[in-house]
């Protein structure tokens, strides 16, 4: 997403939602000053905040990232600029998708700057997540366990158990994932 339109999308959809900037702060449980930060494009929101902040819209990440697009265009090849990025500059998550609503299945190409996590917070959703790390190693907390992925190691849970990646490393990690439901 373009610098400067992800503030925008969030004020957009609070308006037509008819909430005030603390009213969703309050329902997604994020500051007010962190929601008035994010439209005004002074932060960029950690994944799991963002996770928080279009839920309370009924929306997944995907759907948040794609509702103002045009109808999807079926591919078989997505090229680089066809994906769909769902983070930021610390956290890459890039979405394989066309667009389909319907998708059976959510799949990331993530990538993780030193010391970069996907929040403070843990990520909670209904289904399953399976990745496998390509370069680097990442933490992953998993309800009371941490537990360390390396490069080549991989790693499959259910997502309804609160959880957060955080690269502990100097180096970048990419890994490749995907999860079920692809509602993420």
């Amino acid at each position: 997403m373009l610098e400067g339109q992800l503030g925008k999308k969030i004020a957009t959809l609070r308006k037509q939602h008819q909430l005030s900037q603390r009213e969703l702060a309050e329902r997604a449980d994020i500051t007010h000053s962190a929601i008035s930060a994010m439209e005004n494009n002074k932060v960029s929101p950690s994944v799991s905040s963002l996770h928080k902040i279009v839920q309370v819209f009924g929306l997944s990440l995907a759907e948040f990232f794609t509702f103002d697009k045009p109808e999807h265009i079926e591919r078989t090849v997505l090229k680089p600029e066809h994906l769909v990025e769902l983070g930021n500059e610390d956290v890459s998550m890039k979405l394989v998708c066309d667009g389909r609503p319907d998708r059976q299945l959510g799949f990331l190409l993530e990538v993780y700057q030193p010391g970069s996590c996907t929040g403070e917070k843990r990520i909670r959703h209904e289904g399953e997540e399976a990745g496998t790390v390509l370069e680097g190693e990442i933490e992953l907390t998993l309800g009371n366990e941490v537990h360390t992925v390396k490069a080549g190691e991989s790693f499959l849970f259910d997502t309804s158990i609160p959880h957060k990646f955080t690269n502990i490393s100097d180096g970048v990690c990419r890994i490749i994932s995907a999860h079920s439901p692809a509602n993420f």
